[in-house]
Formats: C-alpha cells, sequence, structure tokens
C-alpha cells in the first residue's frame, strides 16, 4: 500500500487535506485488500481519473488571486474537474475535483491552506413568546413589533403563510433556483413563524418584522458547507447593494459536526459567519441537538462571536419555576474549550407556521395543529425566537453592534444560580430585561 501514489500524496499534504477529506481519499483503497497485485496499478488510475470530490479550497492570506489561477489551470487540464464557486471574502473557492486532479493542485499550488471537504450540513408559538417575556413589550409608549427590522432565514426556503402578510421582500434559492418563494421541506417556514409570525395564537417576538428567505437546504433538509457559505455571502452582499434597506439579523437554524482545525476560527463556517457579523449582521445560530453529551455544540455554533441558542423546556407554561434545558439541547464546551451555549430559548413542543405539501408536513401529519400550524421542538426554534427578540431590541435602538445585542441578551438572561454555563449558558433569555426604556 505503500507504493499508492494518493496514499503517499496524503501523508505528504496531510497539513493541508482536513482529516474527514484525508480518510475519505484512503479509504478509497481498501477493496484493494481482497484484489489481485497485477490489478492494482490500474485500478489505482481508474479511481483517480474517476472519482470525483467537492472540495473547499482556502488559500493564504493576500494569495487568493494568485491561488484561484493556479487552481482553475489545473481544472482546465483535467477533465471532470471544474470550479464550482468563488469566495473571496474568505479567501476560498469551491470545486468539483478527481484525486488525480487534487494531486496536482496540492503539488503545483503554494499559496494552498486547507483544503475541506465539502461536508453535509443539515437543519437541527402559543406559551413559547410570552415565556420568554418577549410579549407586549411597550417602549415610550409604543408596542414594539419588529417594525423595521429585516431578518433572513438561511433554511429550507419560506412558505408565503397567511400569518406572514407578504412580509418576504426577498428570496435566493441555492439549490433549485428558484425565484418565488417557497418551501419544500417545512423546516424554514416554521422558523420564520417562530421569529415572525403575526398569527392572533401562535405569534413570534417580531410579527411585523420582514423576511428574506435564503435557500441552501434541500427537500430532506440536507445542504452543503457550500450552499450555506453561499447564503451568508449573499446576505453580507445584499447589505452592499441595498445599504437603505439592509439585512440586520440572520437566523441559522442548521449546523454541521464541528471538526478539530485547531481553533474554531479556522473552520470555514465560522470563518463565514463572522464575516457577516463583523459586516453588522447580527447571526443567530442554533446549538445543536446532540446532548446531553457534552461537548456538541455545532458549527457555526462554536464561533466565540456568534449568539449560539440552546434549548429551554418551558413545560408548555409561561411559569418559569418549572423550567429547564431540554435533554437534546447541545452541551459544551466546544471543542476548543469555550463556554456555549451563550443563552436557551424555548425550545420543546413549539407551534409555528405549516408548510402544506412539504416533506415534514406529510412525514408527521400528527404533528398539525388547527390545519394552518405545526409543532417541532429543536434548538432550530429556539434560535429563530432569539432571532424574533433581536429584532425588538434593534427597533428600540438601531445602532446597536451585534457585540452590544449579544451583550445585552447574556447579561440580562434569568440564571439559575450554580448552573453550569456549558449547559445553560448565561441563563434563560428574558426580552423585556434586555430592551431598555
Amino acid at each position: 500500500m505503500f507504493g499508492y501514489s494518493m496514499v503517499q500524496m496524503v501523508r505528504a499534504h496531510a497539513d493541508k487535506l482536513e482529516r474527514p477529506l484525508r480518510e475519505l481519499i484512503l479509504n478509497l483503497y481498501k477493496p484493494f485488500k481482497w484484489t489481485p497485485c497485477f490489478l492494482h496499478k490500474l485500478f489505482e488510475g481508474t479511481i483517480k481519473r474517476g472519482k470525483k470530490f467537492s472540495v473547499i479550497v482556502e488559500f493564504q492570506d493576500d494569495c487568493y488571486e494568485d491561488g484561484c489561477k493556479v487552481v482553475e489551470g489545473v481544472m482546465d487540464s483535467h477533465m471532470r474537474n471544474k470550479v464550482r464557486q468563488y469566495f473571496p471574502r474568505v479567501s476560498s473557492m469551491s470545486v468539483d475535483i478527481t484525486p488525480s486532479g487534487l494531486e496536482e493542485v496540492l503539488t503545483s499550488c503554494k499559496h494552498i491552506r486547507k483544503v475541506y471537504l465539502n461536508s453535509e450540513v443539515k437543519a437541527l408559538l402559543n406559551v413559547a413568546v410570552p415565556a420568554a417575556s418577549a410579549k407586549g413589550i411597550s417602549r415610550r409608549g409604543r408596542e414594539l413589533t419588529g417594525e423595521g427590522v429585516k431578518i433572513a432565514i438561511i433554511d429550507t426556503g419560506i412558505h408565503p403563510h397567511q400569518d406572514l402578510s407578504n412580509r418576504i421582500t426577498d428570496f435566493k434559492d441555492f439549490v433549485n433556483n428558484r425565484t418565488a418563494a417557497y418551501d419544500d421541506n417545512g423546516h424554514g417556514t416554521h422558523c420564520a413563524g417562530d421569529a415572525a409570525s403575526a398569527s392572533p395564537t401562535y405569534a413570534g417576538p417580531a410579527p411585523h418584522a420582514t423576511l428574506v428567505g435564503v435557500k441552501v437546504l434541500d427537500k430532506l433538509g440536507s445542504g452543503s458547507l457550500e450552499t450555506v457559505m453561499q447564503g451568508v455571502d449573499w446576505c453580507i452582499q445584499y447589505n452592499i447593494d441595498h445599504p437603505l434597506d439592509r439585512i440586520d439579523i440572520i437566523s441559522m437554524s442548521l449546523g454541521s459536526t464541528a471538526q478539530n482545525y485547531g481553533s474554531e476560527d479556522a473552520d470555514p463556517m465560522v470563518k463565514i459567519v463572522e464575516k457577516a457579523w463583523d459586516s453588522g449582521i447580527v447571526v443567530v445560530v442554533a446549538a445543536g441537538n446532540e446532548g446531553p453529551n457534552k461537548g456538541t455544540i455545532a458549527s457555526p455554533g462554536i464561533s466565540d462571536k456568534v449568539i449560539t441558542v440552546g434549548a429551554l423546556d418551558d413545560n408548555e407554561s409561561v411559569d418559569k419555576n418549572d423550567d429547564d434545558v431540554a435533554s437534546f439541547s447541545s452541551r459544551g464546551p466546544t471543542r476548543y474549550g469555550l463556554n456555549k451555549p451563550d443563552v436557551l430559548a424555548p425550545g420543546v413542543n413549539i407551534v409555528s407556521l405549516r408548510a402544506p405539501n412539504s416533506y415534514l408536513d406529510k412525514l408527521q401529519k400528527n404533528a398539525r395543529v388547527d390545519n394552518d400550524y405545526f409543532m417541532l421542538s429543536g434548538t432550530s426554534m429556539a434560535t429563530p425566537i432569539c432571532a424574533g427578540i433581536v429584532a425588538l431590541m434593534l427597533e428600540r435602538n438601531p445602532s446597536l453592534t451585534p457585540d452590544l445585542v449579544k451583550s445585552a441578551l447574556m447579561k440580562n438572561a434569568d440564571m439559575w444560580k450554580g448552573k453550569d454555563p456549558n449547559i445553560y449558558g448565561a441563563g434563560y433569555i428574558n426580552a423585556e430585561k434586555s430592551i431598555p426604556e
């Protein structure tokens, strides 16, 4: 096996290949154990030219353009290799590449920092809103409703539900390239309602906020690192193109298992959400649903900048005395020792908007409520509830920076004394206390 060129390539460039990609390449050679030796060279040639991966290539600082030129040259000289997408904000590009092409890229391009597998990303309001003290908040004689605040739901899409009352101002589809708002899974619609439903019974915290649907997950609720990066990058560019009609908040109820890159700042998903944060967008992300085991915070929730939300079980009552963290809510610390989640919000048995005939709607018919609504649980639901509360904060004070928003939420949370911050974060989100007079 030591004679196989791809094995030698993996060992020679191990520092530039993330572990899942190294393992994927090496696993291609497992069938060789049962193959006659005289066929190995033939089979390896077939694998190197015929197998294809989707990867993210990251370049060293200030080497983006030079690196892209080298990789583009390799793509042109190898069949079945092609460039998929450029990400200049994080000095990266995504490509479809064969093992042979990858071998040449690694040996000919000195500008590469890391090559990542384009890994899979998955989708991770009756009493919930009052229990978070987010209903009927008035400041200076006016009730806060999220008026004038724009929330981007990066998810499976948004069904134009009647309770969103034509407040979906923009829709971008990175899966099927459709232009009209839709949701073939149902998860994104539920999340949109968690944040901004105007239902008389199942209202979100910000029933007058406007919404942007950014579809990065497919009908089954799955997507890739690439599509999520595209979605976040699109939101950043949207604000550059629409300076007077900016996206104020990104809500991301999705994630993937955090890999060990040595630092959260080396994680490509963390890099792109932190670019959005630094551009002035408040980014709210789900902690994940891998609890009660510790160290299970998903990416990009491992970021030390964004607001990572865990799920609280309010036991379907406004009274907080019977509340506790949901058993499924992911726990910290992160792979890099950071305390997470940041706050908890209601995430168990949340009733929100139904997307008729969507995948979840057909799969879980027993979750339907009153024909137009749907019940789901998860940190996926807690995240947009938090995003809706952030909309109220920004309506009251549009000058708040993302850092100030996060600080106010954590400082004013209702903390259970003596509880582990890697389970409870700063505590139970409290909208009323987080919004000054």
